[in-house]
């Protein structure tokens, strides 16, 4: 993305945003290329324990014997 200088005072924030998912952002003044934004560092998601806390059932039969067919493929 190119964009004018003074657009850019206005709508920093969103360029910044812009700049964090991975798009450059090349600021001009007048027609010249003066500055480029670009992320220092991508954000990682915030990791909440339990988040998933009663979305996920493990049914009775996961922890059955796998069949001896099936046990012998894995033991390959």
């Amino acid at each position: 993305m190119i964009i004018n200088l003074r657009v850019a005072e206005t709508q920093l924030s969103n360029l910044i945003d812009r700049a964090m998912e991975g798009e450059d952002v090349v600021i001009t003044r007048g027609s010249e290329p003066v500055a480029k934004l670009v992320a220092l560092k991508k954000a990682e998601p915030q990791r909440r324990p339990g988040s998933m806390k009663g979305e996920l059932v493990v049914p009775d039969e996961f922890f059955d014997p796998l069949p001896a067919d099936e046990l012998a493929r894995w033991e390959q």
